[in-house]
């Protein structure tokens, strides 16, 4: 019986049922024998020499780490080196790493943190990316003296002679907070050496398991050979656990308990000074002609990267390119900045970059459209690319369908909803639509390993996170070869048995993994043929590989020549495997085992941004109705339509699913998140303080659309529908009550102030 097709099936999560009877291995559940506790010592001050760490001697198993440990071991970070991995002569935000504990329990440990004293030289601090860069500011880094780390810059055409064509000339600036990441798993990270301290294996809740190997083996100059990382199934992520966070310290930390494993869980208020959002300074001069199309566009972006430049210097030239929109613009300018402040390092959240830079020409948009007359939606259409139009780094755009995309969100609301004369509330409707790069230069591996039972196993580097990755790839893998995804086993990230993948992230998987599979599969299924060519007394060039069987025109007669056959001979893949095991043992085989690998290498000019950016463009769209209470200046999600182009879905419910989830998601920084610091000092590190959406705040009716495409090509969709969900609110309140908030979050309290200064 022909196995059906399964790339575009909604099949359930391969792990559905350890989900909802709460079996999933997650790493917090680690039990390591003669496993010791961590716990981080932080700095309590923005931004000061460290003069002293004054550590009183304890009896048993307690092991402290403290600078003083550390003279010979070399500053990381993901890009620019800057980063001690405890604070060595010098402290730059409030809650810095100045000491670890190991210790035999929690209690233990924040005993001996409590008896630690740190002596301090304070210094002037600043939190604010613009002011960063005053000459009276104080200088976090020697080497950047203007605290500038990276400038990524974007030239296209020329501006003076575009803005001179324009009839009309926009500058507005839109304004974006820290926020967190917020996934429901704290970062947690366990290390141990061996007796000789010459290898090291690491568990992690880490989105790029080769990159904390790649790091580690830098940092302590072992091999990365000798560097194990191991990563089970992430409660979540969100980009938090993108980079290098704690896997430094806590593998330094146990380099010091005699081969004693060491895990560290960080508290809630421990996630808010580890990575945030980045915050920023967006400034757009827009010029339009009456028409309804542009001339040019000059953009300029801060982003408050924090303390340490982290995964900074490779999101910022993302957030260059992001930045533009998905418009027809001839001539575009863009500076985008990397700042270092005092404030807690920043690094991707979901969508990195894209939701600042699409809240902020999105915006843009509905406010040039009002001015010049337009209705919002049609200025939109007018203005989309195309695919085969050119985009403003110099690359051709195929498979653009973002026309599509926001037709299909339209389409989702249906007709607009109306008020009554005369109640307090008004309502109103606002699109957007986003465009986002993904990692331009990456590879993945998979290795596929079929046995004599018919077991296929997959070895992949891709991390579990909650969004169903593995059961993608194992739909893939399945289909490829024909085979019940019941016979397909993953087997998930460790360096010592899965092959590279540069990260889980940027929405790549599907798309590079799933690539990388197939080729894999592809070679197996040769592999299969060559094996099922002695059986069949035929050449393998006769064989074909249909429906998980290797099929002939020939097949074995009694005696020892081939004859033809009225119907074609088939033979399923094990039983392949088994009559061949001869042939599998002469070769010093047992299974059959394939590589496949999936890689892009593009590259642009550093000074003006011209190359390609991207192997394929993301791309999303949304519409909303909401309601807003002109008394209170509360905003009601009343239904929103989100879209998504996939290219080809795999699994129908779990693309469904991540549409939604990225809309709820989008909705904390749209209506409530925000980092509030004061001082440098987080007032709101927890989730009672800060606000994130939960059932009551959700749409009262959220619709979901994947466009796809005749071309095939997988595309990512884990975060297109979320950066439209702030601009698209943003227009929907000006559309009900006639106010623009230029500042997220949209509180009820900045509606409020807008409409009373409104009159």
């Amino acid at each position: 019986m022909p196995i059906p097709n399964l790339i575009g099936e909604s099949i359930p999560m391969l792990d559905s049922t350890a989900r909802v009877t709460g079996t999933v291995d997650y790493l917090i559940n680690l039990r390591l024998p003669g496993m010791l506790v961590g716990k981080i010592l932080r700095s309590t001050v923005p931004h000061a020499q460290v003069l002293n760490v004054n550590v009183p001697g304890f009896a048993g198993s307690t092991a402290v780490l403290t600078g003083a440990d550390l003279e010979n071991t070399p500053l990381y970070g993901a890009a620019i080196k800057d980063q001690a991995i405890v604070a060595t002569d010098r402290v730059r935000y409030i809650g810095e790493p100045v000491a670890a504990i190991a210790a035999e329990n929690l209690d233990l440990a924040e005993e001996v943190a409590s008896l630690i004293d740190v002596e301090y030289n304070e210094l002037d601090a600043v939190y604010d990316p613009k002011e960063a860069l005053n000459p009276d500011t104080p200088r976090l880094h020697a080497n950047y003296p203007n605290n500038v780390f990276i400038h990524s810059k974007l030239r296209h055409g020329n501006m003076e002679t575009a803005f001179a064509q324009a009839d009309e000339i926009f500058e507005d600036t839109f304004t974006s907070p820290p926020a967190q990441q917020a996934s429901l798993e704290p970062h947690i990270c366990a290390a141990q050496w061996s007796r000789a301290n010459s290898k090291l294996t690491v568990w992690t809740a880490s989105q790029a398991p080769y990159m904390v190997r790649r790091v580690l083996s830098e940092i302590f100059a072992i091999p990365q050979s000798d560097v194990r990382v191991i990563v089970h199934p992430l409660g979540g992520s969100y980009g938090g656990k993108g980079h290098i966070r704690i896997e430094p310290m806590v593998a330094a930390l146990a380099r010091k308990t005699d081969g004693r494993p060491v895990k560290l869980v960080l508290s809630r208020a421990e996630e808010f000074v580890t990575v945030t959002k980045h915050a920023a300074v967006i400034t757009l001069k827009t010029g339009v002609r009456r028409d309804g199309t542009f001339t040019a566009r000059q953009v300029t972006i801060h982003w408050g990267s924090g303390a340490y430049a982290d995964a900074s210097p490779l999101l910022v030239p993302q957030g260059m390119v992001r930045s533009v929109g998905p418009y027809r613009i001839p001539a575009v300018h863009v500076d985008s900045i990397g700042v270092y402040t005092n404030l807690p390092p920043a690094g991707a959240y979901r969508g990195a970059m894209s939701s600042q830079t699409t809240w902020a020409y999105e915006s843009q948009m509905d406010i040039i459209a009002k001015k010049m007359g337009w209705d919002g939606l049609e200025f939109r259409l007018k203005n989309l690319f195309h695919s085969g139009e050119q985009f403003a780094t110099g690359e051709t755009l195929h498979d653009v369908n973002f026309i599509e995309c926001l037709n299909a969100s339209v389409r989702g609301l249906g007709s607009k909803p109306v008020t009554e004369a005369g109640a307090s509330t008004r309502r109103g409707r606002g699109y957007a639509v986003m465009m986002k790069s993904t990692v331009a230069t990456s590879k993945s591996q998979a290795r596929l390993r079929l046995a004599v039972d018919g077991v296929l196993s997959v070895f992949t580097s891709t991390v579990e996170m909650g969004q169903g990755a593995h059961t993608a790839l194992a739909q893939i893998a399945a289909d490829t070869l024909g085979l019940p995804i019941q016979a397909v086993r993953l087997v998930g990230p460790d360096t010592d048995l899965t092959p590279f993948d540069s990260t889980t992230s940027a929405s790549r998987s599907t798309n590079m993994m799933g690539n990388a599979i197939i080729d894999a599969g592809e070679k197996l299924k040769n592999r299969l043929m060559e094996l099922a060519a002695v059986l069949f007394h035929v050449p393998a060039n006769q064989l074909i590989f249909e429906d998980g069987c290797v099929k002939s025109g020939y097949v074995s007669s009694d005696s020892a020549r081939s004859r033809r056959a009225d119907s074609a001979g088939s033979i399923t893949a094990a039983p392949v495997l088994a009559r061949g095991e001869e042939i599998l043992r002469l070769s010093g085989l047992d299974v059959l085992d394939e590589t496949g690998e999936y890689s892009t290498a593009l590259k642009m000019d550093p000074e003006t941004g011209q190359g390609v950016s991207t192997p394929h463009w993301h791309q999303g769209a949304g519409a909303v109705d909401v309601e807003v209470d002109v008394e209170t200046g509360r905003v009601t999600i009343l239904r929103y339509s989100a879209a998504s182009f996939a290219g080809r879905v795999v699994n129908p419910r779990m693309a469904k699913l991540q549409n939604d989830g990225n809309v709820i998601f989008g909705l904390g920084p749209t209506l409530l998140e925000e980092i509030v610091f004061d001082g440098g000092q987080a007032t709101n590190a927890n989730l009672s303080d800060y606000m994130i959406p939960s059932i009551r705040d959700i749409p009262l009716e959220l619709i979901s659309t994947c466009i796809e495409s005749d071309a095939g090509e997988f595309h990512g969709i884990g975060e297109m529908t979320l950066p439209p969900v702030a601009p698209a609110v943003a227009g929907a309140i000006e559309d009900a009550v006639g106010v623009r908030i230029r500042d997220l979050p949209i509180t009820a309290e900045k509606v409020l102030r807008a409409l009373s200064a409104m009159g």
